[in-house]
């Protein structure tokens, strides 16, 4: 049942930078968004990827067609906001039913002053990002004025050339302690006494934390432009580089502070934004994507052991193959477009993935990669 049989539903627009406009229903906060409008195709796992820093500056749209059955609460986040601009979907569910829930969806997105946008064809929508790539677009609620928001959408800078990542980031450093949720358990608290890890957070997921915290890492969690000689003189056994929204480009900073890391022969593990960074600093160049990688259900392949994973997905810049520095091997590619998904370096312990291994769509085929970060320090001990 659409929320449009409510008389009281506040009508909403979007409008895309090509001219597109779709009208709906409001489902958060009153006011406007703009950023870059992308695609999502995972179904579900909602206030997950609303929490996501990676989405900084981007308007998600879900193409599963019903949202919000389940509500939200206040364990399924991935950091402590809502970092998304603005949500798309085709229809939200008139009740959330989930032993779980905590809150509606709806109340979720404006207790965060959200605005989101309901009963538009997503399908029309998608099409449009996949034929003509990622659009900047604005979400207007209230006064719907499609002029107004078109000049807004065009005006939109784009994500090229962003550096995001010091934008998002903690600002002191601090201890990371919790490890996994467990059903009836809630998080737990492992022992953290056999590796020290300094976790960069470029907009790190907190579940990527648990993982490692999992595996009786300490963790020290560092902005994002903490210098590599702060850093060594935390005596980390093993670097973490996060994932992060934005540009990588730009991010000199940690490319400086990478290469430092290179030289001393420290284990290193990349995800994501962290995996073009390692890349970066080892020659590599990063390119924009048409659309980027956003979902749930991406196969990607080991191309050691021919294995092929399903994984979760959430970048629009990716490293450039064809300008690959002899000192990375590919180890990792996607079955969807063939891009690079995962390199070694050949001559250094360092690594990097560009999918999300601590997300379960899997729901652990992935996780392995966690385990081999273990492994190198294990080795460099």
């Amino acid at each position: 049942m659409s929320i449009l049989a409510s008389q009281s539903a506040k009508r909403a627009i979007l409008v895309l930078a090509d001219g597109s406009v779709f009208r709906g229903t409001a489902i958060g906060a009153e006011g406007s968004a703009v950023g870059e409008v992308v695609f999502n195709t995972a179904m579900t796992g909602y206030q997950e990827i609303l929490t996501d820093p990676s989405y900084t500056e981007q308007i998600v749209t879900l193409t599963y067609p019903h949202i919000g059955n389940t509500g939200t609460n206040s364990e399924d986040q991935e950091s402590d906001n809502v970092w998304a601009k603005g949500l798309i979907i085709r229809d939200m569910a008139m009740k959330a039913s989930n032993f779980r829930k905590e809150e509606t969806l709806s109340a979720y997105l404006q207790r965060h002053n959200v605005v989101g946008i309901a009963d538009i064809d997503t399908r029309r929508l998608t099409r449009i990002l996949r034929e003509k790539g990622a659009q900047n677009g604005c979400i207007i609620v209230g006064e719907l004025d499609e002029q107004k928001a078109l000049k807004l959408a065009q005006e939109f800078p784009g994500l090229k050339g962003m550096d995001l990542a010091k934008e998002v980031c903690c600002d002191q450093p601090y201890e990371w302690k919790g490890g996994s949720w467990q059903l009836g358990e809630g998080f737990t608290q492992p022992e953290q006494s056999k590796y020290h890890v300094v976790a960069y957070d470029y907009g790190c997921k907190q579940n990527i934390l648990r993982l490692l915290a999992d595996r009786n890492c300490k963790i020290t969690v560092v902005p994002a432009q903490t210098t590599a000689e702060d850093v060594l003189a935390m005596n980390p056994d093993g670097i973490f580089l996060s994932n992060g929204p934005g540009d990588p480009e730009p991010c000199d900073y940690a490319i400086k502070a990478i290469k430092t890391f290179l030289e001393k022969d420290i284990p290193i593990f990349g995800i994501c934004l962290g995996h073009q960074l390692l890349s970066i600093a080892s020659g590599a160049q990063s390119v924009k994507m048409k659309f980027g990688h956003h979902g749930a259900n991406h196969p990607v392949q080991d191309l050691k052991t021919k294995q092929v994973m399903i994984t979760s997905q959430n970048h629009g810049f990716a490293v450039d193959e064809e300008n690959l520095p002899a000192c990375l091997d590919v180890t990792h590619r996607s079955l969807f477009d063939g891009t690079l998904q995962g390199v070694h370096r050949n001559d250094k312990p360092a690594f990097s993935f560009q999918g999300h291994p601590e997300a379960s769509p899997g729901p652990h085929d992935a996780s392995e990669l966690f385990d081999h970060f273990i492994e190198l320090m294990q080795a460099n001990a």
